[in-house]
């Protein structure tokens, strides 16, 4: 199947098999490797991307159902041109520990940001059900008020 999609504002044409997960697309064929592969299962996050603004779980969306010319953005273009607001608070508040989960992490804050830029603390564990083996959950949620606020003092 031959399909262009736009990887980090980057048109690339592929012709794979229709069910190649996005996220072997994004790693195999492209080359990306920052999104992670977790439970292949759509359950952890770790894979998580955004598919035209959206967080989606990569592992488990097929190569046949991105429509053409989607825009893909990946944890390597969220900070294109230096940190943003979301991963100088991640930085500020600790937030990782093992590290493995913390792409998809930063994906999932980043479009709850977009979307909503004043989120409540019931909003932010709606939207980030990422999981974290090492449970920094509440250094995630600190990180994403934190977030907030830079992104309130740049505007």
């Amino acid at each position: 199947m031959k399909k262009t999609l736009r990887i980090n504002q980057t048109a690339i044409e592929l012709d794979l098999e229709p069910d190649t997960p996005l996220l072997w697309v994004i790693r195999d064929e492209v080359g990306l490797t920052g999104t992670k592969f977790g439970c292949g299962i759509a359950q952890c996050g770790a894979c998580t991307v955004h598919l035209d603004g959206k967080p989606m779980r990569s592992c488990s969306l097929p190569f046949e159902a991105v429509p053409e010319n989607s825009e893909i953005t990946t944890i390597e273009a969220l900070g294109a041109g230096g940190l943003n607001a979301v991963q100088r608070a991640w930085l500020e508040e600790q937030v990782p520990q093992c590290g493995y989960c913390q792409s998809g992490q930063l994906m999932a804050a980043a479009a709850l940001l977009h979307y909503n830029t004043q989120p409540t603390d019931a909003e932010i564990d709606q939207a980030m059900s990422n999981i974290c083996r090492c449970g920094t959950y509440p250094r995630i949620r600190k990180a994403i008020r934190r977030a907030a606020e830079l992104q309130t003092q740049e505007a």
